[in-house]
């Protein structure tokens, strides 16, 4: 299983920053789309729906809300609320891991709710990502949002195994303790130290960059726990198996989908 994690992450890992480096923005929203109709094909499985056209349809109707999101960044200025709307959603999606198993058990989700959740998770985590990628500095910022979620990761999971005693959520996730998500947070700020480097020597107050990290941080966790909450809800190990050894590509980019808009709408309301 290892072994096959490693093969598979070598594998991807210049096929997506080779793009992030070399293409336009335009290109590199096409790139990240691609990618978000394959976790869309596997969200469909976690609505419920059972046939292939119906999959289809939903993949096809996230095509289409991927480009009017487009539309309307590029052409009217209006992606911020696509942002805005997505960090609600993540926000809504913490209440909704305190509160499993009882609020889903009590009010079962269908299938428009589980839609309209799939449409939220994607489209502003996406157009977060082209944004990073446009501003000043875009691929470093896009570097540094994967560093958050990358550092956060690693540093829970061996700060869990050190020294976990406590559980974060077991009714979501038994395997995650407070202690690995402090871990987290400390290994992820880490990256934070690099900000100067890149945002600029001197162009932003480091509290307020600061504190935007530590929420971008905490919904990083957010996003890994709301999709195990939904693979626990469905009662399945994975997302999908299109990715050897890692599962689903929902497995691989939930943290990044809720770390995504928030970061990009934080850094956009400081102006920085």
């Amino acid at each position: 299983m290892l072994f096959q994690r490693v093969v598979t992450a070598l594998l991807l890992l210049p096929l997506v920053l080779g793009p992030i480096l070399f293409l336009p923005t335009p290109w590199v929203y096409g790139l990240f789309s691609i990618i978000g109709l394959l976790a869309a094909w596997e969200w469909s499985a976690l609505m419920g729906l059972q046939t292939a056209r119906s999959r289809y349809g939903y993949v096809a109707l996230v095509a289409v809300v991927l480009s009017g999101g487009w539309i309307l960044h590029s052409r009217f200025g209006l992606g911020i609320w696509i942002l805005v709307a997505g960090a609600l959603w993540w926000g809504n999606a913490l209440s909704l891991v305190a509160g499993f198993p009882e609020n889903l058990r009590n009010r079962p989700w269908g299938v428009m709710k589980f839609g309209l959740a799939g449409l939220l998770m994607l489209a502003p985590a996406l157009l977060g990502l082209a944004k990073l990628h446009g501003a000043n500095h875009g691929v470093w910022r896009i570097f540094f949002l994967f560093g958050l979620v990358w550092a956060a990761d690693i540093g829970a999971y061996f700060a869990g195994r050190a020294f976990g005693r406590r559980k974060l959520a077991p009714d979501v996730s038994p395997g995650k303790t407070i202690e690995g998500a402090i871990g987290g947070f400390i290994g992820a700020m880490l990256i934070v130290a690099t900000a100067p480097w890149v945002f600029g020597f001197g162009r932003f107050d480091w509290l307020p960059l600061v504190l935007l990290c530590i929420v971008v941080i905490g919904m990083s966790i957010v996003g890994d726990l709301t999709e195990s909450l939904f693979k626990r809800y469905r009662g399945v190990k994975d997302s999908g198996t299109l990715l050897p050894g890692h599962g689903g590509v929902l497995d691989r980019v939930d943290s990044l989908l809720a770390a995504a808009p928030v970061l990009a709408l934080g850094l956009q309301l400081l102006g920085i």
